[in-house]
């Protein structure tokens, strides 16, 4: 195992990132910009999808979590796909799917075909940040681990806050097309950008892939979602709801049983056995529910309650994005200086508080209240995120990367879609039973962000164990250093 964050000393003044380092950071940012942008690009658009295309909002829900479910389904072949072809190679085919997917759903005539090219583009998408990650790791090394990860990680975090400004101006100006149809030029450059810029790789043996462990793993994630998703309409104990998360539990600890016994799995899970990856990913799992899952809620609210417009509505978010953007600049560094369990654990103190304002949210709440409260959850999420990815990538080896990358990402996709399912379901759910007028639907979004509170809490608990881990190390990194001190004291001393 390498050394863990914290190994690092604050008066070590730090290793420069190098000019290769920041052209590959160029080109993964880039990539995991348009494939994050996505997720939540659409948010401002989901009443004029609904109202143009004829369907509820239960099913145009599927447009969100669709492109999330794609995105968790192909990341675990990430691994195997980059020995089998080479990461490099891997990277461009990810771009040059994405965009495609991108132009088909701009013509796109019905919520079903939406979705259908919603799943070919977050194929794509999700190939882009694991595959981008392994490169940026490899070439960076864990010294550096931090900083490089920030550069991605503000990516992760402030696209999908300020994919609804950009949402809102397109809707507007051009037409829910364009939402999709501006991923076609960006996806242009970004290949000419990797053809240039990343580093040749060779591939290399990848045995068979697993289609057993994909055959479990990827219906028991949609199983799971789908069943959540159906609690918008149907009752917790009836069938539709009960049958479909039952059956997506067992596949996914069926494929976890499976790939304990088998020594090449579609997704390592013996590196839960370290325990810097296994309380880093539960943390990346939980801020993907609550970040992920949460931005769906807000532009509703602009919306539905507040009358306002798509531009408007985009605008209204950009506080949150604002704050994270604060905090990217500085996690990196700070995590590489005082470790990730630390930084993460402060992250998600800082978001869990500043949650707790839209508990209280009125249907004539302050937009400056409002706006400062996103401002410092961005803040906190921005803290969070970065010593997550970090450790997670630092305390392995470097033939491990290849394996955890894809890990890491699924758990933080599968967060985000289970997040959008469970917090749409409330919310359809309390609006439901809430009172006639604003006062009441200001109620049922109210009531709907306990629900948010409780899971950014939940990451706590990771962040809380990742810090013991790490003190742990440290703890036992100083008593191997004095015993060395020690012995080499003895050998200078004549008996």
């Amino acid at each position: 195992m390498s050394s863990p964050v914290t190994a690092h000393d604050p008066r070590t003044p730090p290793e420069p990132l190098g000019r290769e380092v920041v052209s590959v950071a160029i080109v993964v940012v880039l990539g995991a910009v348009m494939s994050v942008l996505d997720t939540t690009i659409v948010n401002v658009a989901l009443e004029t999808l609904a109202r143009d295309l004829g369907s509820p909002l239960a099913d145009i829900q599927w447009i969100v979590t669709g492109y999330l479910l794609a995105l968790a389904a192909v990341i675990p072949i990430t691994g195997w796909a980059s020995r089998r072809w080479g990461a490099r190679r891997l990277y461009l085919t990810a771009l040059v799917l994405f965009t495609a997917g991108s132009a088909l759903c701009a013509l796109a005539w019905s919520t079903p075909s939406l979705v259908a090219a919603r799943v070919i583009q977050g194929a794509g998408g999700g190939l882009l940040l694991p595959v981008g990650q392994m490169i940026l790791a490899r070439a960076a090394g864990p010294q550096r681990m931090g900083r490089v990860m920030g550069l991605v990680g503000v990516a992760v975090v402030m696209a999908p806050i300020f994919g609804p400004v950009l949402g809102g101006v397109l809707l507007e100006s051009a037409g829910w097309e364009w939402i999709f149809l501006i991923n076609v030029p960006v996806g242009a450059v970004a290949v000419v950008a990797a053809l240039r810029l990343l580093p040749h790789d060779e591939p290399q043996e990848a045995g068979r892939l697993d289609l057993a462990g994909m055959a479990l793993l990827a219906p028991g994630l949609v199983g799971i979602t789908y069943g959540l998703a159906e609690t918008a309409t149907h009752d917790l104990a009836s069938a539709p709801v009960v049958l479909p998360l039952l059956a997506g539990a067992v596949l996914v600890v069926a494929f976890a049983l499976r790939a304990l016994r088998i020594p090449r799995p579609l997704l390592d899970v013996r590196l839960f056995q370290n325990g810097g990856f296994r309380n880093a990913s539960l943390l990346t799992f939980a801020l993907g529910a609550a970040m992920f899952g949460s931005m769906i809620l807000l532009p509703l609210y602009f919306q539905t309650l507040r009358g306002e417009s798509a531009t408007a509505t985009g605008l209204l978010m950009a506080p949150q994005g604002v704050g994270a953007a604060l905090a990217m600049f500085l996690s990196g560094r700070l995590t590489e200086r005082y470790g990730g369990g630390l930084i993460a654990t402060i992250g998600v103190v800082v978001t869990a508080v500043a949650t707790i304002p839209f508990a209280f949210i009125g249907a004539e709440t302050s937009y400056v209240l409002i706006g400062a409260a996103m401002v410092v959850r961005g803040i906190g999420i921005g803290i969070a995120f970065v010593p997550a990815m970090s450790v997670a990538f630092a305390v392995l080896r470097p033939d491990q990367v290849g394996d955890a990358s894809p890990q890491l990402n699924t758990l933080q996709r599968v967060g985000g879609s289970l997040g959008t399912a469970l917090f749409t379901v409330v919310l359809q759910h309390r609006l439901d039973d809430a009172a006639p007028g604003a006062a009441g639907a200001a109620d049922g979004f109210a009531s709907t962000y306990w629900w948010v509170l409780g899971v950014t809490l939940l990451a706590l608990l990771p962040a809380l164990r990742l810090l013991a881990v790490e003190r742990a190390a440290r703890r036992a990194t100083d008593a191997e250093a004095v015993e060395e001190a020690q012995e080499t004291l003895r050998e200078a001393v004549p008996a």
